[in-house]
């Protein structure tokens, strides 16, 4: 029920429509009666914190994206709809940001405003939208699909550029070479619960990557092949990037909203 509806309900007793809104209107009426009766006492003002138990569609959330880098939402913001993701984590050690340092040194000089990541992961899920009331039965499901897996070992090292649907932000990942097959299976039960909710499934043909980097924008045309050659060159020469680039994958993660629920391989 919206606001409007609330109001229109507080005065459904009234007799003439000028009573439901009072103004200057109303009171010169009275004046003009003279039959000197007493006016009708004030409605009372509905409570603010009642009000805004029911806000109209229009008073949605401004999506400052200052706020966010200058990223863009691809989805409207919605009460009691939360934003869900699924993913397999990368626990980033010292000496992967000593590699990440001189892969976004050579980066920025082809393109300056690209920005590390903040986090690490390998996405087996596309941002999707749970009601709040589905939340944990499909995280109750996912814990289901998953209770079967063991954990694996995957190497993530072939530089790779990536653009989202949208073409809105650009990323440089590390790409996997060792371990598809197995992230294929997890996104297979991913994709079974995601169908159980009516939800999108992950992408056909996916690349399995750690995304390093990212800009707004597609950055694509600046990040040429001899860029990402150089990159490589970097990652393949970087003393420690063999241990540091093939590493167990030891647990799913799903984020929904501000809660955070962990599943761990066997």
């Amino acid at each position: 029920m919206s606001a409007a509806l609330l109001v229109s309900y507080s005065s459904s007793s009234s007799s003439s429509e000028d009573e439901d809104e009072p103004g200057p209107r109303a009171e010169s009426e009275h004046e003009k009666d003279g039959d000197g009766g007493c006016p009708p006492p004030p409605r009372l003002p509905i409570p603010a914190s009642v009000l805004n138990m029911f806000p109209d569609s229009e008073d949605g959330v401004v999506d400052d994206i200052e706020k966010h880098g200058g990223r863009i939402r691809t989805f409207p913001h919605e009460r009691g709809i939360w934003a869900t993701h699924v993913w397999v984590p990368y626990e980033a050690r010292e000496d992967f940001f000593d590699l990440l340092s001189l892969l976004m040194t050579q980066a920025q000089r082809v393109l300056p405003r690209l920005v590390k990541m903040e986090e690490f992961h390998l996405s087996l899920s596309q941002s999707v939208v749970l009601r709040y009331h589905w939340i944990l039965p499909f995280v109750q499901s996912l814990k289901n699909r998953l209770a079967s897996f063991h954990r694996f070992l995957f190497t993530a090292n072939q530089v790779k550029v990536y653009t989202n649907q949208e073409k809105t932000r650009t990323f440089i990942g590390l790409e996997v070479t060792a371990g598809h097959a197995q992230f294929l299976d997890l996104v297979s039960e991913v994709d079974k619960v995601m169908e159980e909710f009516d939800l999108s499934t992950f992408y056909k043909e996916p690349s399995f990557h750690i995304s390093l980097a990212w800009c707004v924008g597609d950055g694509r045309s600046k990040l040429q092949e001899q860029v990402i050659q150089e990159l490589q060159e970097i990652v393949d020469s970087f003393e420690d990037s063999a241990p540091l680039l093939c590493v167990w994958a030891e647990q799913v993660r799903c984020k929904s909203g501000n809660k955070y629920f962990s599943f761990p391989l066997k």
